[in-house]
């Protein structure tokens, strides 16, 4: 299964149950503390390979990446305080997300899914189904983050090659 489809399968879901206006899937760069998006239901918005490092606020990083949990702004207020990008989340009639992170088998952050609705339409509920959904395709999520090398490896300097020795 490709990356894409992995990521589609999981927004398909999510606009069923809790519901989605805006999908994102993240990946977390620890090397450079930011978010690479690998996959987005708004690309003339949101373009894939965007990433987000000084945008993200203290608060949503403690919660979603050290705390490992998922994250929540039910209005506009709430997400106001962490995004510095909500203008344009509500010019897309958006008013509410949910962060949930995506764990590895070493209980590591590899990426994280992203849903903005409308403001208020998220609840507890919307968060616990939205973590049932990510359960539910946690090792095809997993696997579609680590496909993405997070860091270009460095080229190893090309040494010059011996002369031959005549005897």
């Amino acid at each position: 299964m490709t990356t894409d489809t992995t990521f589609q399968q999981a927004f398909d879901a999510l606009k069923r149950d809790p519901g989605v206006i805006l999908f994102t899937a993240l990946q977390w760069i620890p090397q450079r503390s930011s978010l690479k998006r690998l996959f987005t239901s708004h690309p003339g918005e949101y373009p894939v390979g965007g990433e987000k490092t000084v945008e993200i606020s203290p608060g949503w990083l403690g919660t979603v990446i050290e705390d490992k949990v998922p994250f929540i702004a039910a209005d506009l207020t709430a997400l106001r305080d962490v995004f510095a990008d909500s203008k344009l989340i509500q010019q897309l009639g958006c008013g509410a997300v949910i962060n949930v992170p995506v764990l590895d088998p070493h209980s590591n952050v590899v990426g994280v899914l992203a849903l903005l609705d409308e403001e208020g339409k998220y609840t507890q509920h919307s968060v616990d189904t939205a973590v049932g959904v990510v359960n539910q395709n946690l090792d095809e999520l997993v696997q579609a983050f680590a496909s993405h090398p997070t860091e270009v490896p460095e080229v190893p300097e090309v040494s010059e090659v011996p002369g031959k020795d005549t005897v």
